[in-house]
């Protein structure tokens, strides 16, 4: 298209374009062949296509969709390639998966390692760190599972798929709060002891509450100490 052919105002060309009327008719056709065409592709590579994704089948995914997209838009290109490039990806994708399934080695290279980022009621900085996962969105899948402090927690795994696995510890102890500190009425309820917990990471202090010589926290090296919590 040549730019003086684009006019400010032009309805019929913003919303229809230059493809003849009859081609929305074909249009609809096209896009229950593709939608089967996906449905097809999706059911053959597993269950696991309809939850959530590891990184290959993520790369599947937006292969797929990209091969599928052209032909549903564009009235001068077939169907026919985006049918053979979905079976070439079906097939890649079973390939992995069932090489995945013998393998431990080439399933930790394709899908990616679990991480511990809590271990027994303390944030595992440097596992946060290589996750990429900001502490705040931690405490967030916390909140999400129920619970209010770090005391309540044994281990957060996060698996190769970038869910949350979280395991309850059932010796509750007091530990770093994790309720926004907006929420005033929620703090009230909360109860202090005489422990010191790191503000970054909840790692528990020996020193006593009313200690005013707490150094640099052995596992995060932050400097920001504050009274543990626990439920009423």
């Amino acid at each position: 298209m040549k730019p003086e052919d684009i006019k400010f105002g032009d309805l019929q060309r913003m919303f229809i374009g230059e493809v003849p009327g009859a081609f929305f008719i074909e249009l609809i056709i096209r896009a229950l062949i593709i939608y089967l065409i996906l449905m097809v592709a999706m059911r053959s590579m597993g269950k696991r296509m309809s939850s959530q994704l590891s990184r290959n089948e993520l790369a599947a995914m937006v292969s797929l969709a990209a091969a599928i997209g052209v032909p549903m838009m564009a009235p001068d290109r077939g169907i026919l390639p985006a049918i053979v490039i979905a079976f070439v990806l079906v097939a890649i994708q079973r390939t992995i998966a069932k090489a995945a399934s013998k393998n431990q080695s080439f399933e930790r290279l394709t899908q990616g390692n679990i991480s511990t980022l809590i271990k027994d009621s303390v944030i595992e900085v440097k596992a946060l760190e290589a996750v990429g996962l900001s502490r705040e969105r931690l405490f967030a899948e916390l909140r999400c599972n129920s619970i209010a402090h770090l005391g309540e927690v044994k281990r957060v795994y996060i698996e190769a798929n970038g869910a949350f696995s979280v395991i309850k510890t059932d010796d509750v102890k007091s530990g770093l709060s994790i309720i926004p500190k907006i929420d005033k009425s929620f703090l009230a309820a909360y109860s202090h002891d005489d422990k010191q917990v790191c503000c970054f990471c909840g790692y528990t202090a020996i020193q006593h509450i009313n200690d005013t010589d707490l150094n640099k926290c052995p596992n995060c090296q932050k400097t920001e100490w504050t009274a543990a919590v626990q439920l009423n």
